[in-house]
């Protein structure tokens, strides 16, 4: 396989420690030293069978940094994109390029860069899986998890006709797609015992995708084949899960049982983290009669001191102190829109 680690992403909900040159991938968010963008390619190293095999493509704006935290990466497999098109655009160049070097039988996998990832080595017994459907049929596989809760934040995929087992996991056809439900509905998900979470990975032969490329978004790719990265300007902005994903009849899925995690804010720190513990602390924090929170700070010369206080994320960065409620996470961006606007914190971004 060919893993290809989409890392453009600007994670601004892990704001003010993510910011434009160093956004969320190259963070290191569990305490391990290690950032999440050099973690997902440690994961990868035993499907690529080395950094030679392995691939990232990311925005011309971090592509040193990407080329800093992984130095052992061959550069020509570093793909830097002009501008930001979202992942139908960063997959179409890569599957291009891939079918360029290897031909259309290669087998390819995508993979985000901020994913957390319990028991590697079942995901990578899985990730072979999904290679064998992939090189014996015309199938773009994705990778299902389990849902542990009614999330309203994730993708759901619902699993269809059985489509046989493969080196011992039982894939199924994709019957739908639906992107992020209500609260009710994503509780009748979980009742129904059908649904994963869509996790973003997808393995598929070369040929495959650029097939259905072809045919969901044909202008795109008249673009990219006859200009290359040099038209990224007319491109389209759009998801690969729009583009093709809920189109094709080629989906399959595969539905998997790791422990997962998409790690989209500051909330995903208590997932992974609290345990038994009353709150998450990657900070010096002393607390009085304080439950529920979480604190991170970059230096170990400071201290955060809290007296009672509930369900609060204290995040301290440098020469900027975020603290919000937990629930209010989201609201992130809304408070980076109003930095921008403001001459005085622009360079807090």
């Amino acid at each position: 396989m060919i893993p290809v680690i989409l890392a453009g992403g600007k994670g601004e909900r892990f704001w003010p420690l993510s910011r434009k040159h160093r956004p969320k991938q190259f963070l290191s968010l569990d305490g391990s030293g290690k950032s999440l963008l050099q973690a997902t390619a440690q994961r990868l190293l035993p499907l690529s069978n080395g950094w030679d095999g392995l691939w990232v493509v990311t925005s011309a704006m971090l592509a040193t940094g990407v080329a800093q935290q992984l130095p052992q990466i061959p550069q020509k497999n570093i793909l830097a994109e002009p501008e930001g098109k979202d992942t139908a655009a960063a997959v179409a160049w890569t599957v291009i390029e891939t079918a360029h070097r290897y031909g259309e039988d290669a087998v390819v996998g995508f993979f985000p860069a901020d994913h957390w990832i319990a028991k590697p080595e079942i995901f990578q017994k899985t990730l072979e899986a999904a290679a064998t459907l992939a090189t014996n049929q015309e199938a773009i596989v994705t990778l299902g998890v389990k849902p542990s809760f009614p999330s309203t934040g994730y993708g759901y995929i619902e699993q269809g006709k059985e489509a046989g087992n493969f080196a011992g996991f039982d894939a199924y056809q994709v019957a739908r797609f639906t992107e992020k439900p209500s609260r009710e509905k994503a509780e009748e998900f979980l009742a129904m015992g059908r649904f994963s979470w869509n996790g973003g990975i997808f393995v598929f032969r070369v040929g495959v995708m650029l097939g259905e490329l072809r045919k969901y978004m044909p202008t795109m790719m008249t673009v990219l084949e006859g200009m290359g990265v040099g038209g990224y300007s007319q491109l389209e902005k759009k998801s690969i899960d729009y583009a093709v994903m809920e189109k094709t009849e080629k989906a399959f899925v595969l539905p998997v049982a790791f422990g997962w995690d998409d790690l989209g804010d500051w909330n995903a720190l208590e997932r992974l983290l609290k345990g038994d513990h009353v709150n998450v602390e990657l900070a010096n924090h002393l607390g009085l009669g304080t439950e529920g929170s979480i604190f991170y700070a970059t230096s170990d010369d400071e201290a955060i001191v809290t007296i009672g206080l509930e369900n609060l994320v204290v995040v301290r960065n440098g020469n900027v102190t975020l603290v919000m409620k937990k629930e209010r996470s989201q609201d992130i961006k809304k408070v980076l829109k109003s930095l921008a606007n403001h001459p005085k914190f622009k360079d807090l971004l």
